[in-house]
């Protein structure tokens, strides 16, 4: 099986993926490509977030002029994400795409294929080949009476092979379903044999709250398996939280770092104190922080030291007050009001500790 450590290694600008790199965290803007003010906008917040890799839709001949634009203001690697014209794909990559996505299936036949690869050839960018099980040819469907997983790995070694014979291998493979057993098996399929990295992700995984569960479950699963290069936790709403929900479950899989890890507790009955709004609080506060270290917010003094022995710092509050407590030990029983001041001047001064 070809795991992140020996797939094939890939730039996409400047970013490496594949071949043991770290998984790059991507999404997708949700602007009109054609409004470049605010899909610069959307940019900026997506990189600040911790976006490495973005992608844009490329519709017509207006969005193609567009992403040229934005191509030349922003500082992250840009995907154009083209669908059946061919023209659209060239005309991207001459744009200055640092990667095209495309399906070869619905793209036309071999001389336009032909024309997206020869384009990106020249360019030396890496073609994005996806398969989706929303649009998966009739003839595995036929062959399988529904869309399976082997359906979905054979579309993509179909469209690998399509590519290779054109003489490129800058490629980089998705399969992606809503599915999530279908889309994890799919995956392994591909492992198999693929030595292309991956760019995984559950497909129309839904609203923030299921889609995130999802993603999780499915992405979670894969990422422990040692597979995919590149992520995108695919959310309906602000794409700012795809990128937060991916670099949350990356570092909680041990994949990444970023920054402080907040951990609390859900609360019980001996709760006396809005933990709900001092966690929420805590999260905002520490993300100005570039410290490696987690920080728990827990709601009862009885058993909160303790619970949360392994956290370098964290506040357990009481009845009208709470603990400071630093490696386990309270150094600080304060009010309420004063804990949140009291955790932000430790990290102030934690280098000095």
């Amino acid at each position: 099986m070809f795991t992140r450590e020996s797939t094939k290694k890939i730039m996409v600008g400047d970013v490496a993926i594949g071949g043991g790199s770290p998984v790059a965290i991507q999404s997708m803007t949700n602007t009109k490509t054609e409004d470049v003010e605010s899909s610069l906008r959307q940019i900026d917040e997506l990189t600040e977030a911790g976006c490495e890799i973005v992608r844009l839709a490329v519709k017509d001949q207006e969005a193609v002029q567009a992403f040229g634009r934005i191509r030349s203001c922003a500082q992250v690697p840009l995907v154009a994400d083209v669908h059946f014209d061919y023209r659209l794909a060239v005309g991207a990559i001459k744009a200055g795409a640092d990667a095209i996505r495309i399906n070869p299936g619905n793209i036309g036949g071999s001389e336009r294929v032909r024309a997206v690869v020869d384009a990106a050839a020249e360019k030396e960018i890496p073609i994005r080949v996806g398969v989706n099980s929303g649009s998966l040819e009739k003839c595995f469907l036929e062959r399988d009476g529904r869309v399976t997983a082997q359906g979905l790995a054979d579309s993509a070694f179909d469209k690998i092979a399509m590519i290779e014979k054109l003489g490129y291998d800058r490629i980089v493979v998705s399969v992606k379903s809503s599915d999530v057993p279908l889309c994890i098996k799919a995956h392994e399929l591909l492992a198999q044999t693929c030595p292309y990295p991956l760019h995984i992700g559950i497909t129309e995984a839904g609203t923030v709250f299921r889609g995130t569960v999802k993603s999780a479950a499915g992405l979670g699963i894969l990422l422990w398996e040692g597979l995919g290069d590149t992520i995108r936790i695919s959310l309906t709403g602000d794409p700012v939280g795809e990128v937060k929900a991916a670099r949350y479950l990356l570092a909680s899989l041990g994949l990444r770092k970023t920054g402080i890890e907040v951990v609390s507790c859900p609360t019980c009955g001996r709760t006396q104190i809005d933990l709900v709004r001092l966690a929420d609080r805590t999260e905002d506060l520490v993300a100005g922080y570039d410290l490696d270290l987690k920080v728990a917010v827990m709601g009862c003094v009885v058993n909160g030291p303790g619970e949360a022995r392994e956290a370098d710092l964290g506040i357990a509050g009481g009845k009208g007050d709470g603990l400071l407590f630093r490696k386990g030990e309270i150094i600080a029983r304060l009010p309420e009001e004063q804990l949140l001041a009291a955790l932000k001047d430790e990290l102030d001064h934690w280098k000095d500790v």
